[in-house]
């Protein structure tokens, strides 16, 4: 057993601290990074609170719940930002990143902890594969909440298409890593691959495209 709020703390407070010697973008990077965190322990009380009440198994609550709370989750302070304070592009995909940084940084430790670190090359895929998934997700939601909105698109039905989108790839993340055997390597594979084509979209499609603002 372990005791997640105190890890988040521990954690934490240096962050908090440096927050009062950082100005500008690192600011709200590490500000998005801490709210991450946040989001990944919130997430994780929803969706215990939830398997426990409907008694589903591991695998079941890996798979068709947690990808609908964690993204419903990391899209909240998303929404709040874009609605509230209108970030330009460049500073919304950097928020979007930092909280899936976070959220993944958090998990991972949590992971570690209840688990063990012993096997380094499991270890490097796990950072590598549900490290960037959460990354990729989150900064992919982001990209399509800013495509949205310079097309004059953005509304409840788009929000609610591109948090779909980001629940279907983190549910096939998660069900493909379960399978085992080569199903397993594709879905280690995925997020690696999906950034890398998020990269490619950014410098190819003007609409995705995000300028030095």
């Amino acid at each position: 057993m372990i005791y997640a709020e105190n890890i988040l703390l521990c954690i934490a407070i240096p962050l908090v601290v440096s927050l009062l010697f950082l100005r500008g973008d690192v600011r709200r990077f590490v500000g998005a990074f801490l709210l991450g965190m946040a989001v990944c322990l919130i997430s994780a009380y929803i969706s215990g609170f939830i398997n426990l009440t409907a008694g589903m198994t591991a695998n079941d609550a890996a798979v068709f719940l947690a990808p609908v709370v964690e993204e419903l989750m990391k899209l909240f302070p998303l929404l709040f930002f874009l609605v509230l304070f209108a970030p330009a592009d460049r500073t919304m995909t950097m928020l979007a990143v930092a909280i899936g940084a976070g959220f993944a940084t958090f998990e991972n430790c949590c992971y570690i902890l209840t688990n063990g670190a012993g096997s380094l090359p499991y270890i490097l895929i796990r950072g590598l594969a549900v490290g960037v998934m959460h990354i990729v997700s989150v900064a992919a939601l982001s990209i399509w909440l800013i495509a949205a909105k310079r097309l004059g698109v953005f509304s409840f039905p788009a929000v609610v298409g591109g948090l779909s989108l980001a629940m279907i790839f983190h549910a096939m993340y998660n069900l493909l890593v379960s399978v085992g055997g080569l199903p397993s390597i594709i879905g280690y594979l995925l997020p690696l691959l999906t950034a890398a084509a998020l990269v490619f979209l950014y410098r190819r499609l003007p609409i995705l495209s995000l300028p030095e603002d």
